[in-house]
């Protein structure tokens, strides 16, 4: 190791080695101090040290404007940030990858930056009895990604987490028309349910849809428009607890006379 390399070491631990909070601040002139504050901040994200590792990654940021590392060192900030997992630190997560995206909107790592803003969007959904307006953001995110990176190897990552978000408002919007129906308000029931079938026809639990749908239907005595919702149920689903119900329900509807 060089005589500045040493140098570099020796300023970046002692201050490390100080107050928790200090900028671990390498002086810029220093030759290799990009590489060297990317390697320690590598090392110290890998052992979930977060304000560690983003003290060495801002460094980077902030003091090596040609520096090679600096969109990763971006990225790596923003990374520690959704690692930390607090309410302030996700928003935080939010900024930065933004940021990257508009300073460096042609980059080969734009995708990850796109995904990794929708990820820290996703984190802050609150459960569906919940408001669920960061659930909206995520889905609105997940959506730019595919629009504006449809060949990423992200991809399947990015549909996956999407289509949990989508089930999360769907399952927001089923408990609402769930409540209607168990206070008897079929017709409430009815068009909220239809509502989601419309909105996420993709909706993993839609089981549960179909049959209450279709039970809410045969409540007002339209068994014409309750028998498709059972038997879709049975096409597309191998298993779910309403199966045996709404094999029971077309038997019954289908032996009735005909008008």
């Amino acid at each position: 190791m060089s005589a500045r390399q040493f140098a570099v070491v020796l300023a970046a631990l002692t201050l490390l080695s100080g107050c928790g909070s200090q900028r671990a601040a390498v002086a810029p002139a220093a030759a290799d101090a990009d590489q060297f504050l990317y390697e320690r901040g590598t090392a110290a994200f890998k052992d979930r040290k977060w304000l560690q590792a983003r003290e060495y990654f801002r460094q980077i940021v902030d003091n090596y404007p040609q520096s090679p590392y600096r969109p990763d060192a971006k990225l790596s900030v923003g990374d520690s940030y959704i690692g930390e997992h607090t309410t302030e630190s996700l928003l935080q997560a939010v900024n930065e990858f933004r940021e990257f995206l508009t300073f460096y909107p042609t980059s080969p790592r734009a995708d990850y930056a796109q995904f990794r803003l929708a990820t820290a969007m996703a984190e802050q959904m609150l459960a569906a009895e919940r408001d669920q307006s960061n659930t909206r953001e995520a889905v609105k995110e997940l959506q730019v990604f595919e629009d504006r990176y449809p060949n990423s190897a992200l991809l399947p990552d990015a549909q996956k987490l999407k289509r949990a978000a989508n089930d999360r408002l769907s399952e927001a919007s089923y408990r609402v028309g769930f409540y209607y129906y168990r206070s008897k308000w079929y017709p409430g029931a009815v068009d909220r349910f239809r509502e989601i079938l419309k909105a996420d026809p993709g909706f993993t639990h839609r089981d549960a849809v179909y049959y209450h749908l279709a039970d809410a239907l045969l409540k007002q005595k339209q068994n014409a428009e309750a028998l498709p919702y059972f038997e879709r149920l049975l096409k597309e689903f191998e298993q779910s607890s309403y199966l045996e119900l709404a094999r029971k329900r077309v038997d019954e509807l289908k032996s009735m006379p005909q008008p």
